[in-house]
């Protein structure tokens, strides 16, 4: 090849580069067809719901956790029953609600809920990798409950999972000493333990009634139960303890804007702008495609957690990062991946 082709070549490579960045310019969206603004959608998704870990993190500095989670569940949950309430959607009927009552329980009040309390903890990125590991327990369920044999690329994806979380852990074993960070890890396990049961419920007995609207009534059922389980504790010792009583539940009044902030931009951009474009990107791209967005968010989390909170990225966080998501991706494959509609809240806090 001469240097006038080669000069050609890279003109032509360099205007195809350019017209693909070119889709994801939201001033011409809207000119573009139906699979440029689902592959638009997908990448807000990937980087909304990657910054819900960060705020949450800001939010929980200022106020305690499970207040937070019922407040923004509920500011979120409002706003999906409201609009489907004045589309006229039908609502639940008989046994619809159990199971709307147990996914509450386990995709909001518990995962939801003790993932916002865990970042408390630990870094939003550290937070975000243990989130992503959630694909694991769902095929270790599986081989108890339902007896299915592992495919081999899943045992190795398993393997490079856990082995990746090894890695991240290495330099922090010394903060296994430290009670907190114990403790925050803990809480974001159970968390991703809970999604695990809750996805594994949807698939078998969630399917007949419309899961948006579902999604919303669970919302503000565990935004109630949390709320009044937090108020209620914070009163039964705020007389032998009034200050053990306010990291339980303080007056709405006295939150701060920072927290409410954090609240506000997880409902509008956490749960209902990403959300809109989940749904979209998911109606008019393969699943498999749209299931990108659970690679990329732990990565988002960490990039803007040593950003904005300084936390440190290094190569024992990093390495370990991606070996657990290579670990994620191959289960994911060897099982042809668990259809994200059935995950209405992936970005787990």
């Amino acid at each position: 090849m001469n240097f006038p082709d080669f000069q050609k070549f890279i003109i032509q490579a360099s205007e195809q580069s350019l017209k693909r960045i070119a889709v994801f310019n939201p001033l011409t969206i809207h000119k573009k067809g139906v699979r440029s603004k689902a592959l638009f959608c997908l990448a807000i998704v990937c980087f909304f719901w990657g910054t819900t870990w960060i705020a949450a993190k800001e939010g929980v500095r200022y106020m305690p956790a499970l207040q937070m989670a019922g407040l923004r569940q509920l500011m979120g949950g409002l706003c999906f029953i409201i609009y489907f309430s004045y589309t006229g959607e039908r609502w639940p009927r008989g046994r619809e609600w159990r199971s709307i009552i147990i996914l509450s329980c386990l995709n909001f009040i518990l995962s939801n809920g003790l993932s916002t309390w865990g970042v408390k903890f630990i870094s939003a990125g550290l937070g975000a990798i243990i989130g992503a590991i959630f694909p694991l327990w769902i095929v270790i369920i599986g081989l108890f409950t339902d007896g299915n044999r592992m495919p081999r690329k899943a045992i190795i994806g398993m393997g490079l999972g856990f082995a990746g979380i090894c890695v991240v852990f290495y330099e922090h074993l010394h903060d296994f000493f430290n009670p907190d960070f114990l403790f925050g890890i803990f809480l974001s396990l159970a968390a991703t333990w809970s999604w695990a049961f809750g996805t594994l419920y949807t698939k078998k007995h969630a399917a007949g009634f419309n899961p948006y609207f579902s999604l919303g009534l669970q919302m503000v059922i565990s935004a109630v139960t949390l709320l009044m389980f937090t108020k209620v504790s914070s009163l039964s010792v705020a007389a032998s303890d009034p200050v053990a009583a306010r990291k339980i539940f303080i007056p709405f009044t006295e939150i701060p804007w920072q927290s409410w902030a954090a609240m506000g931009y997880l409902m509008l951009f956490g749960s209902l702008f990403s959300f809109i474009a989940y749904i979209y990107a998911l109606r008019n791209l393969p699943t498999e495609q749209v299931s990108i967005y659970a690679y990329i968010n732990p990565i988002v989390a960490a990039l803007l957690g040593a950003a904005i909170f300084s936390e440190k990225i290094t190569v024992y966080i990093a390495i370990g990062g991606l070996v657990t998501l290579l670990g994620v991706f191959l289960v994911n494959r060897a099982f042809k991946a668990i259809p994200p509609i059935e995950q209405p809240e992936p970005e787990g806090v």
